[in-house]
């Protein structure tokens, strides 16, 4: 039975970010992140710490950081310093930074540069000393806390790579059964590679969310993620067998800013792109009513699928003020179904969170 995480709080100030998180540990979540983006929000870890100071039981952790904007040591200290107040709940999620970076003038980190943060990150947590790049000497983390790093990805090099090196993989691939396969395929191929045991790597899925009883809204809306999931990433469309019959993407991107997952009007831009047939609306947003959404989840977990956390991305998304009647409905409404459906009990404690030592404010 997966846990339940958010990354879509009130952000307008860290004490009404952990009165949120607080919230939402009562509703029952089980994980509660937050977006690592300069220019929108405020700083990640000053909101976490916040938090962890506010809360007894929900995971803590950025969804996700990547190391354009910070160096992987500083990233490390920030986080292992959240862990002090939230012993054996934190957790780090990398990912290449993509809008975050972009909005900065930088380009989205290469995966091999993401792979030597992650290992470098993970090196500093545990205690270990790391090569210091043009430095006689060797370095490490007084604070080290063993805080599990992940890594969000979607690409089959980044998610092959993220099961060489990552603790967990959160995979951004929507919801259709063959794109979810082929990418816990790829994950297991990559740790088998590394020498790893593949049932070792905790896996995750984010799934973008569109909760309401408006259909033709939340269907409009569904045709834009899926879109936007082909603009990224347009080998989506190959392992469920769907074509792009409409006019080259980068012309319909002419028409939606800044892109077809962020656009300001979703419903929009999902006229935009009303070419989609509607099983390929279908296959990659949840959306609908609670009922709804349920079936779907379960549709995409169910067989076997091994899948340790579900973050449902609310759509839209805004990045600032409170979120509460998502944060509410879906944890009253959506997730009882998917859980009796599924047969399980809730988690007792965060997913994989369970799987680490607890961690101390020390070495």
């Amino acid at each position: 039975m997966p846990a339940f995480g958010l990354n879509r709080f009130d952000f307008t100030s860290p004490p009404a970010f952990a009165a949120d998180v607080r919230r939402a540990e009562h509703l029952g979540w089980d994980y509660a992140f937050i977006p690592s983006t300069p220019l929108l929000l405020r700083d990640p870890y000053v909101n976490l710490a916040f938090a962890a100071a506010r809360t007894e039981r929900i995971g803590l952790g950025p969804l996700i950081v990547n190391p354009v904007m910070r160096h992987p040591a500083v990233i490390a200290s920030s986080i292992a310093t959240v862990a002090g107040p939230a012993p054996g709940r934190t957790m780090l999620t990398y990912g290449a930074g993509d809008t975050a970076v972009r909005l900065m003038g930088q380009r989205p980190a290469t995966v091999a540069r993401l792979a030597e943060a992650v290992t470098l990150t993970q090196g500093l947590l545990s205690g270990e000393e790391v090569e210091v790049p043009s430095a006689p000497r060797r370095a490490r983390l007084t604070h080290a806390a063993p805080v599990p790093v992940w890594i969000a990805a979607g690409g089959p090099r980044t998610l092959r790579m993220a099961g060489r090196v990552a603790d967990g993989v959160f995979i951004r691939v929507g919801r259709h059964r063959a794109n979810l396969s082929a990418a816990v395929d790829a994950v297991r191929a990559g740790a088998a590679e590394a020498g790893r045991n593949p049932d070792g790597v905790r896996i995750g899925a984010v799934f973008h969310t569109v909760l309401g009883d408006d259909l033709e809204r939340a269907a409009l809306i569904s045709r834009s993620l899926a879109a936007g999931y082909y603009e990224y990433s347009p080998r989506l469309f190959g392992p469920p067998g769907f074509e792009w019959n409409g006019p080259p993407i980068e012309e319909l991107k002419a028409k939606v800013w800044p892109d077809f997952h962020h656009a300001a009007d979703l419903r929009e831009s999902g006229r935009v792109v009303s070419f989609l047939p509607d099983e390929v609306a279908d296959a990659f947003a949840l959306y609908g009513t609670p009922r709804m959404i349920a079936e779907q989840l379960v549709q995409a977990l169910g067989d076997g699928l091994p899948t340790s956390v579900v973050v449902a991305h609310p759509m839209p998304a805004p990045l600032s003020g409170g979120r509460a009647p998502y944060l509410e409905r879906f944890a009253t409404e959506v997730i009882p179904l998917v859980r009796n459906q599924l047969g399980g009990r809730r988690p007792s404690r965060p997913g994989p969170a369970t799987d680490f030592p607890e961690q101390s404010d020390g070495v």
